[in-house]
């Protein structure tokens, strides 16, 4: 069993990105005492697997399920999502929300019970088209059983819309560590149900100065589900774990330390 008021963390990166991006947050969550679980999704980070090797968002979202499935019964996780890994998260939550104590969505794609997620993806992408990705490298992958669509964020991208107020070296690391992603625009539309992934508690942390995920999109998800707890962070990018990650540590040991 936990100790008392020590929490369970499990942070899931977004596309194109690893574990490595949660370095700064997970050593002030584990200097505090906090047990910090940062899997990379598959194809990510330094995960074996090849983005050509998935046939599915499910077995991208393996690692996750497997993390959450080890957790000894009785004991209850906080997960935090950032960007995409938002869908992450959401699969998680529908397939163990008893095993979730809180879930966190950090600038994150964060699904609703009463509107698709396709709708949400559409409204993304009605504000975010691929013109506003720059140098980012979109690829039409072919093979005998699929037809699917990759993305490899480019480093002008990342330099004026993800990391645009991050420390330099951040930025020279992640130009280094960034793999191929996907939407997984070819998969059956993620589904949650208020059963589940509604009953665990929500907090989406608005990111002001996001220009990867921009602030009215952040808030147009919000408003697709009303029941969620809202904070903010002043001046923080759409890498706050790595602009803002003292900020956003009070933040999260805040939000952790209302839920059981």
């Amino acid at each position: 069993m936990e100790e008392e008021g020590k929490k369970q963390f499990i942070l899931v990166h977004g596309m194109c990105h690893g574990a490595w991006c949660w370095y700064k947050l997970a050593t002030l969550l584990m200097a505090a005492g906090h047990r910090v679980t940062m899997p990379d999704l598959a194809a990510c980070g330094v995960n074996p697997k090849r983005l050509h090797e998935l046939r599915s968002f499910s077995d991208y979202s393996e690692p996750l399920m497997e993390a959450i499935s080890s957790i000894p019964s009785g004991e209850r996780v906080v997960l935090v999502a950032h960007s995409f890994g938002g869908s992450t998260v959401a699969l998680a939550m529908q397939r163990f929300a008893d095993k979730v104590s809180a879930a966190i969505f950090a600038t994150a794609m964060m699904p609703s019970t009463t509107t698709p997620f396709a709708t949400i993806g559409q409204e993304f992408s009605m504000k975010h088209p691929p013109e506003y990705f720059m140098d980012s490298k979109f690829v039409i992958s072919q093979d005998h059983e699929i037809s699917w669509k990759t993305i490899t964020f480019g480093p002008n991208y990342m330099k004026e819309r993800l990391y645009q107020l991050c420390a330099p070296e951040d930025l020279a690391l992640a130009t280094m560590l960034v793999r191929p992603s996907s939407l997984f625009e070819h998969d059956d539309p993620l589904v949650v149900s208020k059963e589940n992934y509604g009953s665990v508690s929500r907090v989406f942390v608005v990111c002001k100065e996001d220009l990867a995920i921009k602030e009215d999109f952040q808030r147009w998800m919000i408003e697709q589900s009303p029941e969620v707890e809202v904070r903010e962070i002043e001046e923080a990018g759409h890498i706050v774990m790595l602009s803002k990650p003292k900020e956003l540590c009070s933040l999260l040991l805040e939000i952790a330390g209302k839920y059981p």
